[in-house]
């Protein structure tokens, strides 16, 4: 998606074509207050910007099959150098009872808050997040197997496992923690501040406590998919704001579009009853359309302090190294915070049936973190269009079209062409002016 120019036509056509205003850089991060505009950029070739943003995502590929049909594609995406990504994403293939099961996933540790509170600015836990939750799907994937002896398990129970292990995932960055306290939170709230500091700061002997309480301080949404050996069923885990779409051939060159997953925020009615509900008589549950009036995502993995009673955050958080200079921030939410937890990380499970008759007809599933969808905006459903229209067919392969999906997607969603994309990719500017993105287009 690209704008309209955020100066005068006069002003544009003074201009020299290696300047862009700040409406021409796609999504919403970037705006006025980024100014003096216009801003440079570097007006790369074709192929040159081709070879950047490969350069910079760092597409990969999972085949998991025979042929070129199975295959999955992803990448990681943020152009400024300065600002590490918050993004992640996994593709893994599943070995249970002798059978190949396939995950992929991303997960959005966010960019920024504008609230400075500790959850979803670090990457420790999504960089947890992407490794593990791979390892304990399958755990429970081969737990289900033994208890059926090898028999076929019906989809519905198999999604019950499937959320089984996403909590069982998260339940742990808590208790991990609450772990190193014999008698639990209770113990830890009558221990004195230095010896709560000496039991979690131990960097200084491997820092395994340490490394275990920063999980704490940190949050990811995720949207994990799961492929049956037999590639005939699909379950989709979300939680947060990370978009699944499925986009099948009905005929050659003819396509659906299906967006498969909905947004845990505050623009969710449903999501909001739920708190509220679950929160009788605490008006202060949601404010401004954020849980505490702090965080925006209603569901995700880790953010410890929404989840757990306070003196979790002020007896064990607050001592973790290098402590808190200024609690005033993290006090607005935890006053109130009077029944947690007011973060859900019980994923919203759907199963969708894959139907196998479709002979050569090409189904896709693409899975992004919101970076993507804040770039395409009103027009995501325009850019995959174009994506798919300039796919290359079974056979051949354009010169000047990467392979890699994913990264054929991005390249369409940075506006399609040389000089969009350059702009997305070299602007002149010391901040970050677009969100992490990372996606995974996967053939069903």
């Amino acid at each position: 998606m690209l704008a309209g120019s955020g100066g005068s036509a006069q002003q544009q056509e003074a201009q020299p074509p290696s300047v862009a205003w700040y409406d021409e850089i796609p999504g919403s991060i970037c705006g006025p207050e980024d100014g003096p505009w216009p801003r440079a950029f570097t007006n790369l070739t074709t192929s040159e910007a081709w070879n950047k943003l490969s350069l910079v995502s760092d597409p990969q590929s999972l085949a998991y099959g025979t042929g070129e049909k199975w295959r999955a594609d992803a990448l990681n995406f943020q152009p400024f150098s300065g600002a590490r990504s918050q993004d992640r994403y996994a593709m893994q293939q599943l070995h249970v009872g002798g059978r190949i099961w396939t995950l992929t996933a991303v997960f959005d540790g966010a960019l920024f808050n504008e609230f400075n509170l500790p959850g979803h600015l670090g990457d420790a836990t999504v960089q947890h997040a992407a490794h593990h939750v791979p390892i304990i799907v399958r755990e429970f994937l081969e737990d289900l197997d033994k208890k059926h002896g090898g028999r076929i398990v019906p989809p519905p129970l198999i999604a019950d496992v499937f959320s089984s292990a996403i909590r069982a995932f998260d339940d742990a960055i808590a208790n991990d923690v609450l772990e190193l306290f014999p008698g639990g939170l209770h113990a830890a709230i009558g221990m004195p501040d230095q010896q709560i500091h000496t039991i979690l700061n131990d960097q200084l002997v491997g820092g395994e406590n340490f490394k275990r309480a920063r999980l704490c301080m940190y949050g990811t949404t995720a949207l994990v998919a799961l492929v049956d050996p037999d590639h005939t069923n699909l379950w989709l885990a979300n939680l947060g704001d990370c978009q699944g779409v499925m986009v099948s051939e009905t005929s050659p060159q003819v396509w659906s579009y299906e967006v498969l997953t909905r947004v845990h925020n505050g623009q969710n009615k449903r999501e909001v009853e739920r708190v509220r509900r679950e929160h009788p008589g605490e008006s202060e549950c949601i404010v401004d359309d954020r849980v505490l009036g702090a965080i925006a995502p209603f569901r995700c993995l880790g953010d410890t302090p929404f989840k757990q009673p306070p003196e979790f955050t002020r007896r064990i958080l607050y001592n973790l190294f290098p402590g808190n200079r200024d609690i005033s921030l993290w006090e607005e939410f935890l006053v109130r915070n009077k029944t947690p937890p007011y973060i859900s990380a019980v994923p919203e499970v759907t199963h969708f049936p894959l139907d196998r008759s479709q002979g050569p007809l090409r189904r896709y599933l693409i899975l992004c973190s919101d970076g993507f969808t804040d770039i395409c905006g009103q027009h995501q459903r325009s850019v995959i269009d174009r994506w798919l229209r300039n796919m290359p067919v079974a056979g051949g392969r354009s010169a000047t079209i990467p392979p890699n999906r994913a990264l054929q997607l991005l390249w369409q969603g940075l506006g399609g062409e040389s000089v969009s994309v350059s702009k997305a990719l070299t602007l002149d500017l010391d901040v970050p002016w677009l969100d992490d993105i990372s996606i995974v287009v996967q053939s069903l």
